[in-house]
């Protein structure tokens, strides 16, 4: 199963490429097209004056016929598509997984105290270690 890689920026709704551990992790999620239309890819709304995405908006909008679909209902119907080099065993590999948001203990290694974060967890499909796409914290 090889994985389609976006082209561009404007093709992906998310994008990671990052260093895990010894390991390497390149994420991405593709934009869909509208499932009213059929024509645009969903995407967030633009501003009328400067026509920039609105980054915050809390919806995805079709560029073609202006349907909305909220933010948490439209990524919950994405997939996730990961280029990973594993950091315990070096395997290449790709997997695909479901965009939602989980909560992942963790250990802080400034503080020492474990945490909780947001990720996406894959499997390495060679030695079965966890792969976390984590979110960036501020």
């Amino acid at each position: 199963m090889t994985l389609r890689e976006p082209e561009s920026m404007d093709e992906c709704v998310y994008f990671t490429n990052r260093a895990v551990g010894k390991g390497k992790v390149r994420a991405w999620v593709l934009r869909e097209q509208c499932p009213k239309c059929g024509k645009g890819l969903m995407g967030k709304p633009r501003d009328r004056k400067t026509g920039k995405p609105m980054i915050r908006a809390e919806e995805y909008e079709c560029p073609e016929c202006r349907y909305n679909v909220p933010k948490e209902e439209y990524e919950n119907t994405l997939t996730i598509n990961v280029k990973y080099t594993c950091s315990k065993c070096s395997n290449e590999g790709e997997g695909s997984a479901p965009f939602q948001w989980k909560k992942v203990q963790r250990l802080n290694e400034e503080t020492g105290k474990k945490q909780s974060i947001d990720s996406i967890r894959l499997i390495c499909s060679k030695c079965n270690e966890k792969i976390d796409v984590t979110r960036k914290m501020k």
